[in-house]
């Protein structure tokens, strides 16, 4: 079955790696992707773009008139394609965007909902839509295997941080895309993705890349004083991948609801910067801690049950491996 992906956000962290593992060898699926480099470059799909089977655009999810030339060119090649899958992975997502509401709001929110209706005209088959999950906000684990989907929400409001706008608006998404396959519209779903890294993360400001590169550059990590106490776990952005391509090989799956997307390693961010320090042969890591992120939860564990049971789907780059990994790419960045 020869499939068309439409993918927004594609030089980012999900989007570049999506790519990668849609565009093997034998593939004879097509790729329609764009991005604004926003918070990427287009070197991180270099490895792919003389490939024909990919066709990427320098436009921006909130340019009318750039989402119809896009629009155009999907029906335009429709035809060709058995199925029409469309991948919404653009988002505005570093933290210190989080308190940004109106910025967040243009792209997570109406953004997503005008590529969905986008897909929704243009015929297209299955929608995945990229949530995260922030949404736990205060509620994010629980001692029983961590929290499912359909548990009920504890959430930090404007009177505690502005943001948790960032999270609400993803939320909201999730109602887009519900309402879309409740009204027989489109397949679909949302995943709720837990922190996700990447060996390839263009500005490394996600918290491993940050403190690798920190000890890299400075020779120690300055973290904020939640991280006294807090833990989390951390997804590598080839399982977050697998994982959306698990869900659209999966129909039954894409019944509007929601999937987390997580393992189950967790680790304190204290002894995270001290096992990334071990691995670079820092024999004594000076840590320090300035600032504080408030309703920022202490942990954020996550169920996987529901994605697992359905899709079979299984993480397969452990924490051990994904560091050393993105240590020796950033580490040869410097030489």
């Amino acid at each position: 079955m020869k499939k068309l992906y439409a993918i927004s956000g594609v030089t980012g962290m999900t989007g570049n790696e999506l790519v990668r593992q849609i565009l093997v060898d034998e593939s004879t699926d097509h790729i329609l992707g764009f991005d604004n480099f926003y918070a990427s470059s287009i070197e991180t799909v270099f490895d792919h773009i003389q490939d024909e089977r990919f066709e990427f655009f320098e436009y921006d999810l909130n340019n009318k008139e750039q989402m119809q030339d896009f629009e155009d060119r999907v029906k335009e090649l429709s035809p060709s394609y058995d199925e029409v899958i469309y991948i919404n992975c653009a988002a505005v997502v570093h933290t210190e965007h989080f308190y940004h509401v109106y910025e967040t709001f243009e792209t997570n929110v109406e953004g997503m909902n005008e590529f969905l209706q986008q897909a929704i005209r243009v015929g297209a088959h299955k929608y995945i839509n990229c949530s995260t999950s922030e949404v736990y906000s205060m509620n994010s684990w629980n001692d029983n295997g961590g929290v499912k989907e359909n548990d009920y929400l504890t959430i930090s409001v404007a009177e505690h941080s502005q943001r948790t706008s960032y999270a609400t608006g993803k939320l909201l998404t999730e109602f887009f895309m519900k309402d879309a396959v409740d009204k027989g519209k489109i397949k679909g779903c949302s995943i709720r993705f837990a922190n996700v890294y990447s060996k390839d993360e263009r500005y490394p400001k996600h918290i491993i890349p940050f403190i690798i590169n920190s000890f890299r550059d400075n020779g120690k990590v300055v973290l904020l004083e939640n991280s006294r106490k807090n833990k989390r776990t951390f997804l590598n952005n080839y399982d977050s991948c697998s994982a959306v391509l698990a869900l659209t090989n999966t129909e039954s799956a894409l019944d509007g609801t929601v999937y987390n997307v997580a393992t189950d390693e967790e680790i304190s961010i204290i002894d995270l910067a001290k096992l990334c320090a071990k691995k670079m042969h820092i024999e004594d890591p000076k840590i320090e801690f300035e600032g504080f992120r408030t309703a920022d939860p202490e942990r954020r564990l996550l169920s996987t049950e529901k994605i697992r049971t359905r899709t079979g789907w299984r993480p397969q780059v452990d924490l051990e491996k994904g560091l050393n990994e993105c240590i020796e790419n950033y580490l040869l960045e410097k030489n």
